[in-house]
Parts: structure tokens; C-alpha cells; sequence
């Protein structure tokens, strides 16, 4: 029996540590995207802030996101930093958001502040999403402890520097040659902290084959969507 999944991944523009201005460019995109998972890079609410302030999935800026994943029964995959302090992911959907995932593969710039988290699968209208985030990426044993939990697709939230705009492909195609699974991408477009002046944007989707699917430029606020079959 053949399966689908529509997702998307978006590169909204940003400001630094504005959670509530960066909501509702999220919810912008998940409008735009028009698909039941929408991927957001890493840090996405606040910026590749390291200094950035827990972001609590009770708190009240998030409700332009919310709203907007109610209107399009969406699940969106927002970047933040979290309660451990982790560099998480917060899940929102139509009724609230809860934090489904801390970066396993720390930089050790990042572990001064934050502490690990664990290899986690998210399941979607039956589909099994192993979760990423920029560094996990490109360590082989992240992948392959998650693909342990059984995983239809990888999903991942990155920023690179512009010259490292070909990374998060290589890596993809790494992972769905691995795996195979299919692999979506959201990578940060725009200026940001860390030293990131100039990021990669680049998001995109790769068939468990290892295909690119669909991509999008270096601009802020673009979106590429597809259809993952199995």
C-alpha cells in the first residue's frame, strides 16, 4: 500500500532573539508551505543566539504558529533553545507545541551552555521522522543509532556558512545512502550569530534514492515542498 507525506522546509527571515516578530514569520511560511509538516532550521525563533533564553512551548508568542498550524492542520518543526538548556526542536501543531528533540552532537562552543539530548523518531500520520539538528547531521552514529528506532525519513534543522552551501546535500544524500529513507533539510538563510554573517540557505528534500527533489535559493523566506512516497 503506497503512503504519502506532503512536507516542506522553510528559511524565514530572522531576528536576532525577536521570538515573537520570528513566530510569525514561522506562521507566514506555514501558510505559504501548504503542507502537513513544515521543517525550520536550527535556532529558527531566535537566531543562532548561543545566549538565547529558553524558549517554554507554553509561551505566548507562539501563537501566531499555532494559529496558522490550525488553519492548515500542519506540524511545524521550530528551532530553539529549550528547558535542559538543549538546542531543541519544539513541535506545533493546531492545539500547542512541546519539545520533541535536543541536538545529540554538541559543538564545543554549544556544550559550554547546553547539554546533549537523545536519538528520537517522530511519528506523522503514520510516517516515522528521525530527528536532526545541523552537527548531527554529519556524525554517521546520530543517524544510525536513529535509524535503530525505526525511521521512514530524516528531518533536520542547520546553519551553515555560505561556503558551505553544498554540506547539508552531501550529507543527505550520506544519509539516505545509508538508510534509505528520505532526507529534508531546513537551512538558515540570512545573517545571524555564531559568526554567520552569511549563511548557506539551500533547504532541501532528497528521495531515499538520494535524488534532490526540490530546493530552494540563498534568500530568506523561501520554501520548497514535495511529496515523500513509500
Amino acid at each position: 500500500m503506497t503512503r504519502s507525506l506532503s512536507i516542506a522546509v522553510a528559511q524565514p527571515r530572522c531576528v536576532a532573539h525577536d521570538v515573537a516578530a520570528n513566530a510569525v514569520a514561522h506562521a507566514e511560511a506555514v501558510r505559504a508551505a501548504g503542507a502537513r509538516v513544515v521543517v525550520f532550521p536550527e535556532m529558527s525563533l531566535t537566531g543562532y543566539e548561543l545566549d538565547a533564553t529558553p524558549v517554554a512551548p507554553d509561551d505566548e508568542r507562539l501563537a501566531p504558529i499555532v494559529a496558522a498550524c490550525a488553519e492548515s492542520r500542519t506540524l511545524a518543526l521550530v528551532g530553539a533553545a529549550v528547558a535542559g538548556p538543549r538546542i531543541g526542536i519544539l513541535a506545533v501543531d493546531g492545539d500547542d507545541a512541546h519539545v520533541v528533540y535536543g541536538k545529540v552532537c554538541l559543538h564545543s562552543s554549544e556544550a559550554i551552555r547546553f547539554v546533549p539530548g537523545e536519538p528520537t523518531v517522530l511519528e506523522v500520520d503514520g510516517w516515522r521522522l528521525g530527528l536532526a539538528v545541523c552537527r548531527d547531521t554529519g556524525i554517521p552514529e546520530q543517524a544510525a543509532r536513529t535509524a535503530a528506532l525505526g525511521m521512514d525519513g530524516y528531518v533536520a534543522g542547520v546553519v551553515h556558512a555560505d561556503h558551505e552551501a553544498e554540506v547539508h546535500g552531501e550529507r543527505a544524500r550520506r544519509v539516505a545512502a545509508d538508510h534509505g529513507v528520505w532526507v529534508a533539510t531546513a537551512a538558515f538563510a540570512g545573517p545571524t550569530g555564531g559568526g554567520f554573517d552569511r549563511t548557506s540557505g539551500r533547504s532541501g528534500i532528497w528521495s531515499a534514492e538520494g535524488e534532490s527533489i526540490a530546493g530552494t535559493g540563498t534568500a530568506p523566506d523561501e520554501i520548497a515542498r514535495a511529496v515523500l512516497v513509500t
